[in-house]
């Protein structure tokens, strides 16, 4: 019995490193308490005209570049028009497109350009690997009108 666990023990190590299995990045990173995300500009309700000048706020936590792990740090990320991650999807890294911006340069603003209509924004934080803290640190979502 000891030799097939050490043969099992062997192979999985085998396969991590070959990187068939990925080993859970699930709340590794934890959150200070009171760590809160939130939007200094623009405001809920808000309606703004060309490039959207969009100010990052935190309160209890820094912020470090991508890649930097240190304690009490992250990385935003901002939601346009989508929802959180629910569930499994908070133990994986915050996608990187069109509706997941990610400022892994420590970045507390950005100018960005969205269509015209209405438009519905959150903040994120991500850790070193762009996973969310645990437990997660998010704003409250506002809706701006872009004309």
């Amino acid at each position: 019995m000891g030799n097939l666990t050490c043969r099992v023990t062997v192979a999985i190590c085998a396969m991590l490193l070959m990187g068939s299995i990925v080993p859970s990045q699930a709340g590794e990173t934890p959150a200070p308490e009171g760590a809160r995300v939130y939007f200094i500009s623009p405001s809920d309700g808000e309606t703004v005209k060309g490039e959207v000048h969009v100010r990052f706020g935190l309160s209890g936590i820094g912020v470090a570049p991508a890649g930097v792990d240190k304690a009490g740090t992250g990385h935003h990320h901002l939601l346009i028009d989508t929802d959180l991650p629910e569930g499994a999807a908070l133990d994986e890294p915050i996608p990187s497109d069109a509706q997941h911006r990610h400022f892994g340069g420590g970045q507390t603003e950005a100018k960005i350009a969205l269509p015209p209509g209405i438009h519905h924004l959150q903040l994120l934080l991500g850790d070193h690997n762009h996973i969310p803290h645990m437990p997660p640190v998010y704003s409250e979502r506002i809706s701006i009108t872009v004309e």
